[in-house]
């Protein structure tokens, strides 16, 4: 015979919520492109951004590129 809702305690109860939300989440959220294979010139410049990076060098601040786009930051 099953356990009821009714014989959770509200932490058990809390947790059941959780899995079934993050769940449900997963499902309509999840990543489409997982699964999928990174183009080699993708790779590259993903490399040469984290090499830049560890070298010092740092990117387009952030409020350049919203003022490029015509956005607020």
């Amino acid at each position: 015979m099953g356990v009821s809702i009714a014989d959770l305690t509200v932490e058990e109860f809390e947790a059941l919520i959780g899995r079934a939300v993050e769940q449900k989440l997963l499902e309509l959220l999840g990543d489409p492109d997982e699964g999928l294979e990174l183009r080699d010139e993708v790779v590259t410049r993903l490399q040469c951004s984290l090499e830049a990076e560890h070298a010092g060098q740092r990117g387009v601040p952030i409020h350049e590129v919203a003022s490029q786009l015509g956005l607020e930051w």
